[in-house]
């Protein structure tokens, strides 16, 4: 393969989400495929999303990502057009790299819209990149990925925002008794094992945490699934909430953190669920954002492409 030459575009890779009820189904079984993963399962997961209206916010909260993010580099001149491509929804990865070739890409920042290192995010969309890349053929953009970011001071700083927006603190201190629960996907144990998947985790709580000087914090998983018998991590976050319920918690915060927008699994895990966990332990659970558009986070990915683009000559 030739040197990939000057960044010219920015792909965002993302997950995908069902934007209409119709679509919720052919959108699951997207991301199960090849899994053999029960229609039953399918079924409970299809009234998550009918429940909360019948479509996922993914897409629209990952164009305002985009939108941001095109506008903080036009504004300092960098004419380097914004593109978005999902793994398991419209716009497809191959119809993104496809449209992104017939404009004239040869060379994309890649922007992987997962924080935090495992190979059932982070390697999974790369892999799915490659692959849609094959099925454009020849003329497909190269793609080089921006640095880590988990821990970096402009994630922390919009992940730390969205908690100073629930208005607990008092004077600028976080209330000793109000302790934070941050929150991430669960994926297999073997799968951890074999990244730095709760090192990434732990770092950005730990930076949230010391910049909000926050008391008591600890880190929970949710949205487990697949076979019940297979080791995942864990504690979950309404275990976590039913304990702290039962040592006299009276009010907590919550944070997914391992999390880039508000999308189905955080609305449905921590705003219906984990809040029904609550109310049986006689507690408040108060939830935070995700980082969606922060300004912090977008100068964070703004940044890095501009780096990308100098390293790139």
């Amino acid at each position: 393969m030739s040197p990939p030459g000057p960044v010219d575009a920015v792909l965002m890779v993302g997950f995908g989400g069902p934007t209409a009820p119709d679509e919720i189904r052919p959108f699951l079984r997207n991301v199960v495929a090849g899994r053999g993963v029960p229609d039953e399962r399918l079924d409970e997961v299809e009234a998550h999303y009918r429940q909360l209206g019948g479509r996922s916010p993914y897409n629209d909260l990952t164009e305002k990502q985009r939108a941001a993010l095109d506008r903080w580099l036009q504004q300092r001149g960098r004419r380097l057009p914004v593109h978005v491509g999902m793994r398991n929804w419209k716009p497809f990865l191959s119809d993104a790299l496809g449209r992104m070739a017939e404009d004239g890409c040869r060379h994309a920042a890649g922007i992987i819209l997962a924080a935090h290192r495992s190979p059932v995010s982070v390697e999974a969309y790369k892999q799915d990149v490659e692959r849609a890349r094959e099925q454009v053929g020849d003329g497909a953009p190269q793609v080089s990925y921006i640095e880590p970011w988990f821990d970096d001071p402009l994630f922390i700083e919009a992940s730390t925002s969205r908690l100073e927006e629930l208005g607990l603190d008092r004077d600028g201190e976080w209330p000793e008794e109000v302790p934070v629960v941050f929150t991430a996907h669960s994926i297999p144990s073997a799968a951890a094992e074999r990244s730095s998947y709760v090192a990434d985790l732990q770092a950005s709580c730990r930076g949230v945490a010391e910049l909000l000087e926050i008391p008591r914090w600890e880190l929970a998983y949710q949205s487990r699934s697949g076979d019940p018998r297979t080791p995942w991590l864990e504690p979950d976050i309404c275990d976590v909430v039913a304990r702290l319920g039962g040592e006299g918690v009276k009010k907590m915060a919550v944070q997914a953190i391992g999390f880039l927008c508000d999308h189905v699994e955080v609305l449905f895990d921590l705003d219906v669920e984990a809040r029904q966990a609550a109310r049986e332990a006689g507690l408040t659970l108060h939830r935070a954002g995700c980082v969606n558009d922060h300004p912090a986070f977008i100068e964070l990915l703004g940044q890095r492409v501009v780096q990308a683009a100098r390293q790139a000559g």
